[in-house]
């Protein structure tokens, strides 16, 4: 894992976390922090996506407003994280998207998708919407005043039927408005269930499954 710097326009540099798989590989995986920036946890899915075989990189989207921010799973955590994910705004978040993109591009990378958890999933979605690139959203809850915008490549998505932030009724939306998209809802998992250093959201079952449906999406997907 290295940290490489990402440059946005009008934006202060921006981190990025970096993992090179062992094997060579023309496909890679923009990683999408979930509000609490790019912990840990976040940095561990890199390496692993890279030890999948992907070239990964996760961009610290906060660096936008403010650098090196890593949030606690707690509640001022949460709030501080909602307000910075306002204040950068879906734009901006496209524009980091966009460059760290262009970055494994710059590093022979030809086919690029992303994958995104809580916050991040939301952008997965329109990082497909908007830039055309295979993606995979793990529960994105702001994702429906969006839903009327049409996908432009493939498309998963992943649900816990017991997450309170997400009912069922916008689960039923996202399968109306894209009925070519997967979509998969885990009936024991709520919100965050892939986030397994928290205990009180992870539900090991549901993050195995889904985690090899994602590997499969992006292996018939990022050819």
């Amino acid at each position: 894992m290295e940290v490489v710097t990402l440059s946005v326009a009008k934006c202060p540099d921006i981190d990025a976390y970096l993992a090179v798989p062992k094997a060579p590989t023309t496909a890679g995986i923009v990683v999408l922090q979930e509000i609490f920036g790019v912990n840990a946890h976040i940095q561990d899915l890199v390496r692993r996506y890279a030890e999948a075989g992907y070239m990964a990189i996760a961009p610290a989207i906060f660096d936008v407003e403010t650098q090196g921010v890593v949030l606690e799973y707690d509640a001022d955590g949460m709030q501080r994280g909602r307000d910075l994910a306002t204040a950068v705004g879906f734009e901006r978040a496209l524009q980091v998207i966009q460059a760290a993109r262009d970055a494994l591009h710059e590093r022979g990378i030809d086919a690029v998708g992303t994958v995104g958890f809580c916050w991040g999933g939301s952008w997965s979605y329109l990082a497909n919407t908007r830039l055309g690139m295979p993606g995979v959203s793990y529960y994105g809850a702001r994702s429906m005043p969006f839903m009327d915008e049409k996908l432009r490549a493939p498309m998963q998505f992943h649900f816990g039927e017991k997450d309170a932030s997400i009912p069922a009724s916008d689960i039923e939306t996202t399968r109306r408005a894209h009925p070519e998209a997967e979509v998969y809802v885990y009936p024991d998992a709520g919100h965050a269930f892939n986030r397994d250093v928290d205990p009180s959201h992870y539900h090991a079952a549901s993050a195995q499954l889904a985690n090899e449906r994602t590997l499969r999406f992006f292996r018939e997907s990022l050819i």
